[in-house]
């Protein structure tokens, strides 16, 4: 034999027993209602978090794009400020009778009456200096 004899215990049958017994049901479905519902608040709070986070990490990305372009944009707009002054500069000289008659002259070979136009070129200016140097 076992060293625990068996008992054999009859259940109360009384309206203590039965309402404690309804409470202890109550209370397990209101267990079980309360972890689903926390169940699906987690799940949707992490749904929510991680559209956030992902929104987060795409902006981001796009607004270090948007900064290279920047920079870049802000070079094209000193080249094309340093190239509007020299445009100005070249108006200007346009304007003035004596640059016209060099410009004609240099890149156009035009010459006025009686005068003569040697071309000389550079390369030959630099080979003569070097010669000279030794």
């Amino acid at each position: 034999m076992s060293g625990r004899p068996e008992r054999n215990i009859a259940p109360l049958d009384n309206a203590f027993t039965k309402q404690q017994q309804m409470k202890d049901k109550v209370t397990a479905r209101k267990r079980k209602l309360l972890l689903r519902r926390l169940t699906l608040f987690a799940i949707i709070a992490g749904a929510i978090t991680y559209l956030l986070v992902s929104t987060l990490i795409s902006k981001n990305s796009e607004l270090a794009a948007q900064k290279v372009n920047k920079s870049q944009l802000e070079n094209q707009v000193a080249d094309l400020k340093s190239e509007k002054t020299m445009l100005k500069d070249q108006i200007n000289k346009l304007n003035d009778n004596n640059y016209i008659a060099k410009l004609a002259r240099t890149e156009y070979f035009l010459s006025k009456k009686g005068e003569i136009i040697f071309n000389i070129p550079q390369s030959d200016k630099k080979g003569s200096d070097e010669d000279a140097s030794y």
